[in-house]
């Protein structure tokens, strides 16, 4: 199917590409490396850029578009994006084609084409192999930003899986990037506000103790990921942390590499709550998020309470 997909990229008088909302370095990354593989493409993040992401747009030179009709273009592809509420957008997804690598989302069987490829752990991976498809070797920066976006949605490496570490070093290899460049890219120090957002969300969680497993959540007005990241260095095992702006909310969920490995999913946690409460869920087996309209406490609360049952779930198979 990479090979079909490249071909249409190819043909195209002119491609949109769209990203989920708060995109993160790996949608940028793959959306950047689709832009400067194929001709006449426009990257729309309607949702805006995660803040790494900017800083990776900023030194790249990546241009993105926060608001576009997706008129007037032949082709609309939709990267890294778990399910169709994920893009702040109201569109017409009938003709579009998405690539993504979160757990599969019966919502998009609106879609023209869906490729999803859950066994790689980061879309820059699924992008590459579309480039090796198309016989296209990607320059030096695409290289560069692949890798980031492979870093980041491994965790640096901790979430990493055996094709991960094979095509970051394809990539390395290729143009002779070495890993302190790659990491540098991602690499931003903790400012005074993001310092106060997590100790603000240290004050203000709540955990429930099931067995030897700690869940945690907290409400807060930013940073929603560095404070869940922050709660698992306080010795949660699964933090969820929230914001509500006006009559919509957004969630970040994070658990420890102990709660993946024995078989916990958050993403498909969440995109089971999305789907329940009308809302848009879904991501990683260790990061995941939630967003939509509903209020935050009590979404914060359901999401515990199904971690809870979760891990209730698994200390019983323990047990028997």
């Amino acid at each position: 199917m990479l090979s079909e997909i490249a071909s249409e990229l190819e043909s195209s008088g002119g491609t949109a590409v769209f990203l989920h909302g708060n995109a993160d370095p790996d949608a940028l990354a793959s959306a950047f490396a689709i832009s400067r593989a194929f001709g006449n493409v426009t990257i729309v993040a309607a949702g805006g850029l995660d803040r790494i992401a900017k800083v990776l747009a900023r030194q790249l030179g990546v241009d993105v578009l926060q608001s576009a009709e997706a008129t007037g273009v032949e082709l609309i592809l939709i990267l890294d994006t778990s399910g169709p509420d994920q893009i702040p957008l109201k569109m017409d997804y009938s003709n579009a084609i998405v690539v993504d690598h979160h757990a599969r989302n019966e919502a998009w069987g609106v879609a023209r084409v869906y490729l999803c490829d859950d066994t790689k752990a980061s879309c820059s991976e699924i992008i590459y192999e579309l480039l090796k498809a198309a016989g296209k070797k990607p320059e030096r920066d695409v290289a560069l930003a692949l890798m980031t976006g492979i870093l980041t949605d491994t965790g640096n490496f901790k979430y990493a899986r055996p094709g991960s570490m094979f095509s970051f070093a394809e990539l390395m290899e290729m143009h002779g990037i070495d890993m302190g460049e790659a990491i540098g890219l991602v690499s931003l120090n903790v400012d005074t506000s993001e310092k106060i957002s997590q100790l603000r969300g240290a004050q203000r969680l709540k955990y429930w103790k099931v067995g030897d497993w700690v869940v945690a959540i907290s409400q807060g007005s930013a940073y929603e990921a560095s404070v869940c990241k922050a709660l698992l260095h306080l010795g949660a095992n699964i933090a969820f942390v929230g914001s509500q702006r006006g009559d919509t909310f957004r969630i970040s969920a994070r658990a420890t590499s102990d709660v993946v490995r024995s078989g916990i999913h958050l993403g498909n946690l969440l995109n089971g709550i999305g789907s329940e409460t009308s809302n848009g869920g879904g991501g990683h087996p260790g990061a995941a998020g939630i967003s939509g309209v509903g209020d935050v406490e009590a979404m914060l609360n359901i999401s515990a309470e199904n971690a809870i049952r979760l891990l209730k779930g698994l200390q019983s198979s323990c047990d028997r």
